[in-house]
């Protein structure tokens, strides 16, 4: 018996050794400058990956330059015109940090890409105020609401895609080619979600 508590001891350092460079490597991957993936709300430091649509938020709109300033539990740290936030995982940690980092703070402005300068006056519109409209493609969807959290959506070619707003939950559903069929939702989070 008088064995069991430094093997124990020895395993526990053990574990704690193959875990740490799993640690630092993620710790150490820098993802630079880039832009905003999609709109997103801030209480003007933290941003939830649950991205509720709350109207005592901020909206940091889709494009918007950002820089990766470091790494947090379970957070994103990056600078935003000047000013630090922290971009929380919440509710996507079967997502490893850089694949969650990876989402958020992409290389190439959404702003310039064809899902938006391609899109009808009715879709841009939609996405500049954040709001989901028929017909409109699952990246049209994530450059206006965000990417539904991992824990309830973990496919993204699945439909439907599950959000939270301020009034209630509201799922988007999608058709075969990808492109948006209708929301359900109670009226009050429909109005504050959809476009018809």
């Amino acid at each position: 018996m008088k064995t069991a508590a430094p093997l124990f001891a020895a395993t526990i350092v053990a574990a704690a050794l193959a875990f740490a460079p799993a640690v630092q490597a993620q710790e150490n991957v820098d993802l630079g400058e880039g832009f905003l993936c999609c709109n997103m709300r801030s209480d003007g430091a933290w941003i939830s990956d649950a991205n509720y649509q709350d109207p005592n938020k901020t909206m940091i709109p889709f494009g918007t330059p950002m820089r990766h300033a470091g790494w947090g539990r379970y957070r994103l740290q990056v600078d935003i015109e000047g000013k630090r936030l922290e971009i929380g995982n919440d509710y996507s940690r079967t997502l490893s940090m850089e694949e969650f980092g990876r989402r958020y703070l992409v290389q190439k402005d959404p702003r310039k890409q064809a899902a938006y300068t391609g899109a009808s006056a009715k879709v841009r519109k939609a996405i500049e105020s954040a709001h989901v409209t028929r017909g409109m493609t699952r990246t049209q969807v994530l450059y206006a609401i965000g990417y539904p959290v991992a824990n309830e959506t973990p496919i993204l070619q699945s439909t439907p895609w599950k959000y939270r707003a301020s009034s209630g939950a509201f799922s988007v559903h999608f058709d075969g080619q990808g492109h948006v069929t209708n929301v359900h939702a109670d009226p009050d989070t429909l109005r504050q979600v959809y476009t018809p």
